[in-house]
């Protein structure tokens, strides 16, 4: 193991690396209930999904543990795969098939811009102002995830503010969108799973603040064990059965491919009509992919070393294999028959359960095989069990904010929109875009234009053109 990951020269070993792969899959174990969940509203067969989600999920995070030899973890991502259901396909009217053959082009494209120097140049841009403001961002993305998770808040929406999107509204089952007078609040500590989550935040600080090796997957433990003996769990209701493996195989037949057949590229460009429209989802589907997976990437690597992104950095060679695992998955998901595969920011839990190498991935990529023969075992862990562990690694990223000088209020605004607003738009990639165009604005204000890079202007336009894209889709 040793020689193949490294583990002495990461300062690691075998325990701690697998206590770390063990953390960040039950953190994301979620999306191979999720995505066939979402997906399915399109059409898809949900078993089928459910396999094309493991397959993207292990292709993506196997090639970050041997190629990458990095301790993160892929999958279909929360948010593009939303964007595949209820914009691709139900706003604007194209099949499940095309919008497959969109996340192809998508990866695709994604790895031309990887192997190139364009990649480079566009981690090489970043001001180090904000790399900073990046990683506190995913600290406190990664925190507001976890107090969702845990069910902490409540929303509250005015009558005729909000819309309804997909089929199954009767049944509590479709997507509803509110606008900013949907206001949130603490929830009434009533629901044994709330205080279930609580009990799981105290246990997990208590073996943070101690410094006990292993102690978040013990938390898990403990919170779930808590979890059955109050209720929360019903033991009863996991069914073995209900995973029928040849139904699933079956189904996967008949998505598997599609993306590259006549219903998918086949049909995707036949009318000469769409194909601005056609290029606009791909943009909206590339951006979104490529820089929530360097915002992850950055976010939660440079702090603990895994991650250099100067150039002629320790871990440069490593980030960049990073982004070419991430772009493989997606290009590997959408032909196997699911939505974008990006590099989870949940990884940040593994990361600060100790893993360093790619055997934390490795791990991961093996549990997500094995659970597609035992995946109602998945529901006993629930979400109020990891909930505390993503809240406790936000927290911990945010020290990174001590590195902006608040003070000059130059800095201090397009630092605030790439860090806080990450979390207020519950968005990697809007975060950063909100953030890069603010810096942009603050040196025309001051008469700097002339220090902003060529490649700020081109992401700048692009992000521009991307949120219009987003309002006309």
């Amino acid at each position: 193991m040793d020689k193949v990951f490294k583990l002495k020269e990461h300062g690691t070993d075998v325990r701690t690396e697998i206590t770390a792969g063990l953390t960040t899959f039950f953190a994301m174990s979620y999306i191979l209930f999720v995505n066939p969940s979402m997906l399915s509203q399109t059409g898809m067969p949900a078993q089928g999904v459910f396999l094309a989600t493991i397959i993207g999920a292990v292709a993506g995070t196997l090639m970050m543990a041997f190629y990458a030899n990095m301790p993160y973890a892929q999958a279909p991502g929360m948010g593009l795969n939303a964007f595949f259901t209820y914009t691709v396909v139900f706003s604007l009217g194209y099949s499940w098939q095309e919008a497959l053959a969109m996340v192809f082009l998508c990866g695709l494209i994604s790895i031309v811009i990887t192997v190139t120097k364009v990649r480079k140049m566009i981690i090489e841009s970043i001001p180090a102002a904000l790399k900073s403001a990046i990683s506190a961002g995913i600290g406190i993305f990664l925190a507001y995830v976890g107090i969702k998770n845990a069910g902490l808040l409540k929303f509250s929406i005015d009558p005729g503010t909000y819309s309804v999107s997909g089929e199954g509204a009767e049944e509590g089952l479709a997507s509803i969108t509110a606008n900013s007078s949907a206001t949130p609040g603490l929830v009434e500590f009533t629901n044994p799973a709330v205080i279930l989550a609580i009990i799981g935040l105290i246990i997990t600080a208590f073996f943070v603040v101690k410094n006990i090796k292993g102690g978040v997957i013990i938390s898990i433990a403990l919170t779930t064990v808590i979890a059955i003996l109050i209720g929360v769990v019903d033991l009863s209701t996991v069914d073995l059965a209900s995973n029928n493996v040849g139904t699933a195989f079956k189904e996967l037949r008949s998505i598997f491919g599609v993306a590259l057949g006549s219903q998918g590229l086949g049909s995707l460009f036949g009318d000469t009509a769409r194909i601005p429209e056609v290029l606009m989802a791909i943009l909206a589907f590339s951006l979104t992919d490529i820089f929530d997976t360097i915002g992850t990437l950055i976010g939660t690597g440079e702090k603990v070393g895994i991650i250099r992104a100067e150039e002629g950095g320790k871990g440069t060679n490593g980030l960049d294999r990073a982004l070419f695992s991430d772009l493989v998955g997606t290009t590997v998901g959408a032909v196997a028959g699911t939505s974008n595969v990006t590099t989870y920011v949940e990884s940040a839990a593994g990361i600060g359960a100790g893993g360093r190498t790619g055997l934390t991935a490795l791990v991961v990529a093996v549990l997500f095989a094995i659970s597609s023969l035992f995946s109602p075992l998945l529901a006993i862990v629930p979400n109020a069990a990891t909930a505390p562990i993503l809240i406790i690694v936000g927290i911990m990223m945010l020290s990174n904010l001590k590195n902006i000088d608040w003070h000059d209020i130059s800095e201090a605004i397009p630092a605030f929109f790439t860090s806080i607003f990450m979390g207020f738009a519950y968005s990697i990639t809007h975060g950063i875009a909100t953030g890069f165009i603010f810096y942009t604005l603050v040196k025309i204000f001051k008469g700097q234009a002339g220090s902003v890079s060529a490649v700020i202007w081109v992401l700048d336009a692009l992000f521009i053109l991307n949120f219009i894209s987003l309002a006309i889709l």
